[in-house]
């Protein structure tokens, strides 16, 4: 098999269905097929997704496998991975559209880049306009940034910030947003499946981190364009920016992710940073009597799971907090 595309599905059966829609002429049947995995939703999800590829006529190419349990956004892609053999996977978020043409010029890129291990596209909405989906590693400096949210610190410290600028040419980031990633079988064989121990987010730092170590080069490769809504397959970001209190695993799994990379004085370090970037942004609040730029909880949450970092995020999920198991 030449592609397999994996999409996880928890509670979005409709952006699942808007999903395969601009699959199903971006793809050859008998070369390449589509895992859909659906994370234990507890609704009408499968129906609604098998029903919709009876309709349609895409039983050829695409099937839909029902996990038991919802081990988060690494677990069902492995899953999904196990699933099929092919020469590249390909991981795709449910709130994604893919444009036309994206697929085979992924394909190209993986053909003319054998040193990539991993190939993201052009993230972008709808209407066109690029997102960021390319980025440093996260570090206690980055940390320090992010807190303080001061003009002058970002530019001072931009070497560290996190996001890189919208790229317009191939670039080789530290990582790439998960949302669409082509990952050659032969990375998988050799790095291994993705750590569960995260529930959802900073897997796909932790897996590029992993990949790099390994000797490939992570490629972003803006020809290739997909839609991704952002928000209709995860609140977090959406929490994040009204000042709301992000989930419980968003920072297990930093947690984990700082203690894994940096170790136990790492995360320390990391969350002393933390703390003296937002000094710095409480000050400028204050004096300017400004509303605050994060939840008001985050001091208290960024310590979560530091006993014990290692322990995996999915342990302390409730079901509440979850809304999708993608980003």
């Amino acid at each position: 098999m030449r592609l397999a595309i994996i999409i996880i599905n928890y509670r979005t059966p409709k952006l699942v269905i808007d999903c395969l829609a601009s699959l199903q002429t971006e793809i050859e049947v008998g070369r390449d097929a589509v895992a859909i995995v659906d994370n234990a939703s507890a609704d009408d999800s499968i129906a609604q997704i098998e029903g919709s590829i009876a309709e349609n006529g895409w039983s050829q190419w695409v099937k839909v496998i029902a996990s038991p349990v919802n081990g988060g956004f690494s677990a069902g892609n492995n899953l999904g991975i196990a699933a099929l053999t092919a020469d590249a996977y390909l991981l795709l978020n449910s709130d994604t559209i893919v444009r036309p043409g994206a697929i085979a010029k992924l394909l190209v890129a993986k053909d003319d880049h054998p040193e990539a291990g991993i190939i993201g596209p052009r993230l972008e909405w709808l209407d066109g306009t690029p997102q960021r989906s390319c980025f440093r590693y996260h570090s206690p400096i980055g940390e320090f940034i992010d807190a303080a949210a001061t003009g002058p610190i970002t530019k001072l410290l931009e070497k560290y910030e996190v996001s890189l600028p919208v790229a317009d040419a191939p670039i080789e980031p530290d990582w790439i947003s998960f949302a669409c990633v082509l990952i050659r079988r032969e990375v998988i064989e050799r790095v291994g499946s993705m750590d569960e121990g995260y529930f959802m987010y900073f897997d796909d730092t932790d897996y590029c981190r992993r990949v790099r170590r390994a000797g490939w080069k992570i490629l972003h490769y803006p020809y290739a364009r997909v839609v991704h809504l952002r928000g209709g397959s995860s609140s977090v970001k959406s929490a994040i920016a009204t000042r709301k209190r992000p989930p419980a695993y968003l920072y297990a799994s930093r947690s984990r992710y700082y203690r894994k990379f940096y170790g136990a004085p790492g995360l320390w370090m990391a969350n002393l940073f933390w703390l003296a970037g937002r000094s710095v942004s409480l000050v400028r609040e204050l004096a300017g009597n400004r509303q605050s730029h994060i939840s008001e909880q985050a001091a208290r949450d960024i310590w979560t799971n530091w006993r014990n970092p290692l322990q995996s995020s999915s342990l302390s999920v409730k079901k509440s907090q979850i809304e999708t198991n993608e980003r």
